[in-house]
């Protein structure tokens, strides 16, 4: 029976008290007990009430993979307060729309990451962190706590001495005052890419994440023994639900690293025995063609991919991992929907068979009839039951549109399910494309190209790429009597966006006309994609 109705500092609790002295997390530099952990919780829990972060309260949290997020993350759910996790590749512009969109309260963040000013970055969005905040640009900001940092800027607090300086009557005060926390609370609210210009706040409470992590560990089969390494960032809901909740629902290890670096990764799967692992495509490929890689130095014996049958016969018969579960989800569904169990037959698991969770209902929807298709007909998933999000923050009218007439989330996507009721994703019907497992949505993209003084129109579609799986592909019409070579843009484009919506390739036309406009003037992007593949010369990855 799924446990339901639980809150994130309960299932902590219970965890620590069941396996105190247990590893709980280890990266390069890290290694945490789940009693070590729950300590540093507690400090952080205190620090962060001492600073006035209260219940509904939203914290930003801009930090790498590794102990500072999650005890960030776990001290913001003790208190009632919605953790909102920032892509450490955003540049400027991204940074400024999430932090005013999301009404952030407050910021986590450290000096630097992976060769990023994290400080300057906020700075240049907030110039009044200078000498103090509130500023103008983000008014409801009042509190940025840094991390690691020799030069605290005069609007902000470091959060190391904050933290060094908690007495255990502020840990106790905190525990007494923070109040009571419901399971149907947001816990988090996640920016992902949508069909807007800009990413859209999915908020997603204690029960939604919880139950999904919960369930998710289920059908990986996960022990409290097992040692689960997990690459994918905690800003992202694969991290933060099925890597960080799916270890504190099971008590079982969870090992990362800041960055994925093929080496370091191959090294610590050996060095300390994990068993279990996850990835998309590209992870596993990458994992797999390293000079390093030796299956027989590695004890994987199961984990989840968001991966082709190819890659996972793959890692099924190169790998040697027996026992891997196929997935599929989305950001709004906490996010995962469906996961091959860990005992399946291996046909089922690397072609992408799999049932809902209990309670999550899956129906194929006809999109020009609205009817449901039958078995083996593909259609777009739609998703109803416990997984899936309370809405977009701020966004009711985006909300409504997600949602059909009588409940069911629309996800974009083609699937397909058999008469068994297991679910098979087998295409988007979104404009979204992935990056090395990141989501691009074109409009987004094109939005930021459009800012180029010289652009007139832009298109942007996702095209084959051997190592990312898809790659952007700017297609621009220049205003009259202004010049840019596509070099010039693509260098234009750098500073300014995440690099893996930096187009790859970029191509001056004339018009879209002879490539394909529908009746209402709009490019088809279809068409577009195919023109690109071939006037650029690639080729469709093999099925």
């Amino acid at each position: 029976m799924l446990p339901r109705g639980r809150i994130l500092s309960e299932v902590l609790a219970q965890t620590v008290a069941a396996y105190p002295d247990n590893d709980a997390f280890i990266d390069n530099e890290s290694r945490e007990t789940w009693r070590s952990l729950s300590e540093k919780v507690d400090r952080t829990a205190a620090a962060l009430w001492q600073r006035g972060v209260r219940k509904g309260d939203h914290v930003a949290v801009m930090l790498g993979n590794g102990v500072l997020w999650l005890q960030t993350f776990f001290a913001c759910a003790r208190i009632g307060a919605v953790t909102v996790p920032i892509n450490t590749r955003f540049k400027k512009e991204e940074l400024v729309f999430c932090l005013k969109q999301a009404d952030a309260k407050a910021i986590v963040l450290t000096g630097q990451f992976l060769g990023i000013d994290f400080a300057a970055l906020l700075s240049e969005v907030e110039p009044a962190l200078a000498v103090g905040l509130p500023g103008e640009v983000l008014p409801k900001l009042t509190q940025v706590l840094m991390f690691e940092t020799a030069s605290v800027p005069a609007g902000a607090i470091d959060f190391d001495q904050l933290l060094a300086s908690m007495s255990q009557e502020d840990i106790n005060a905190c525990s007494l005052q923070c109040g009571s926390v419901s399971p149907d609370d947001i816990l988090l609210i996640q920016y992902t890419s949508g069909t807007t210009s800009f990413p859209k706040g999915v908020m997603l409470s204690h029960d939604n994440m919880l139950s999904d992590a919960y369930a998710v560990s289920l059908r990986m089969g996960i022990t409290p023994e097992d040692r689960y390494f997990s690459i994918r960032p905690f800003f992202h809901v694969a991290g933060s639900t099925l890597s960080i909740l799916v270890s504190v629902s099971t008590g079982c290890c969870l090992l990362t690293l800041p960055k994925f670096d093929v080496s370091l990764a191959l090294a610590m799967l050996q060095r300390e025995k994990c068993t279990l692992t996850s990835g998309n495509d590209t992870i596993f490929l990458m994992l797999m063609g390293h000079p390093d890689f030796d299956a027989s130095n590695l004890h994987l014996r199961g984990g989840w991919a968001a991966a082709g049958p190819e890659v996972m016969q793959k890692i099924h018969d190169q790998m040697k991992v027996p026992n891997l579960c196929n997935a599929y989800g989305l950001s709004e569904a906490s996010p995962n929907v469906v996961m091959s169990s860990w005992d399946d037959p291996l046909p089922l698991r690397t072609e992408g068979w799999a049932l809902p969770h209990k309670g999550v209902q899956v129906r194929i929807m006809d999109t020009n009839t609205n009817e449901i298709m039958p078995a083996g007909q593909a259609g777009e998933i739609e998703v109803k039951g416990w997984s899936v999000m309370r809405g977009y923050y701020n966004m009711p009218e985006v909300t409504a549109r997600t949602f059909t007439e009588d409940g069911w989330l629309k996800t974009g996507d083609l699937g397909k399910m058999d008469q068994a009721g297991r679910l098979k994703m087998v295409g988007r019907l979104k404009d979204i494309f992935r990056v090395g497992g990141e989501n691009v949505a074109p409009t987004e993209v094109e939005g930021f190209i459009l800012m180029h003084e010289a652009v007139e129109l832009a298109q942007v579609v996702g095209v084959p790429d051997e190592r990312l799986g898809e790659v952007p592909a700017a297609f621009v019409i220049l205003k009259q009597g202004h010049s840019c070579t596509p070099e010039e843009l693509i260098a234009w484009c750098k500073p300014r966006i995440a690099n893996f919506k930096v187009p790859r390739y970029v191509q001056v036309v004339d018009s879209f006309d002879q490539i394909g406009m529908t009746g209402s003037s709009k490019v088809q992007k279809n068409k577009l994609r195919a023109y690109a593949i071939a006037v650029l010369g690639l080729a469709e990855p093999t099925k």
